[in-house]
């Protein structure tokens, strides 16, 4: 069963050695706007050209203004494998989908990758699998307009992206409070949710927008949310750091039909990472 539209699956809460489901849908009341948690959601998996198979992440913080951080490591892990695969740190309010994918091998099968988080003494953990049902068309076009997520391509290197896994680039360097330029060029196939538009024109509207994925200190983007110029698809942006260390930054792409942001539907658009290494 094959759809575009992303399952939000039930973590598992982990308290004092009982499973019990966590809810992890919208609540009916108003979001309170600090002190909850955040839950990591599996969006669902595509098929990538290669053979592999990517497996797609996101989460939900239920605070209404309050950011968390939460460091890679003990309470934030990807398991089996290594602990890092990609997921992120900073969790911004609300619904997030797909924020990384984490890519496994054509011979995965029955197997299982499970992303956990802990936050205020609970912890939710979330397992991914190739199960049928979870299958999406998050590169294949959407049904009924065939339409693709937009491409990004960097410069520096060559990296070409589309889709929620992405691709990486970097990692690029400069200095704590020293303005890093990072450009990039993002296209659309023209085609939007439910048209039939012809595509490959390079002037489609792509809606870009920076976040923080990793790292030890504040990031400044200026602007956070770049337009790309009409003759050549090229949007830059500065990065400004606030400490020393390694940063793993996200771009999101979304074409004409999630412009107002990314939803449910994995086909509209792409996740771009950079690497940073700043210095004191």
């Amino acid at each position: 069963m094959r759809t575009a539209v992303a399952r939000l699956l039930l973590p598992v809460a982990l308290s004092s050695g009982a499973l019990t489901p966590a809810a992890a849908q919208l609540p009916p009341a108003p979001a309170a706007k600090t002190g909850q948690t955040v839950t990591p959601v599996f969006e669902g998996w595509y098929r990538n050209g290669d053979g592999s198979f990517s497996l797609s992440f996101g989460y939900y913080n239920r605070n209404a203004a309050e950011v968390l951080e939460i460091p890679i490591g003990a309470d934030n892990f990807v398991a089996p494998g290594p602990v890092n695969q990609g997921q992120p740190m900073r969790f911004e309010t609300r619904r997030h989908w797909g924020v990384f994918a984490i890519r496994v091998p054509a011979n995965f099968e029955k197997g299982k990758v499970t992303w956990t988080l802990t936050v205020r003494g609970e912890t939710f953990a979330i397992p991914g699998s190739l199960h049928p049902d979870w299958e999406i068309d998050a590169l294949a076009g959407e049904a009924g307009s065939g339409n693709t997520p937009p491409i990004l391509t960097f410069p520096s290197g060559g990296v070409v992206a589309q889709g929620p896994a992405g691709a990486t680039a970097g990692p690029m360097s400069t200095r704590v409070g020293q303005p890093l330029s990072v450009a990039l060029r993002a296209i659309d196939d023209g085609r939007s949710s439910g048209s039939v538009a012809s595509g490959g024109r390079s002037n489609v509207p792509v809606a870009l927008i920076w976040f923080k994925h990793q790292g030890p200190g504040d990031v400044t983007f200026s602007p956070v949310s770049p337009r790309p110029a009409p003759a050549d698809s090229m949007a830059t942006t500065q990065v400004m750091f606030s400490a020393p260390g390694e940063y793993l930054l996200r771009v999101r792409a979304n074409d004409a039909s999630g412009i107002a942001g990314a939803g449910h539907a994995q086909c509209c658009w792409t996740n771009g990472f950079v690497r940073v290494v700043v210095t004191p």
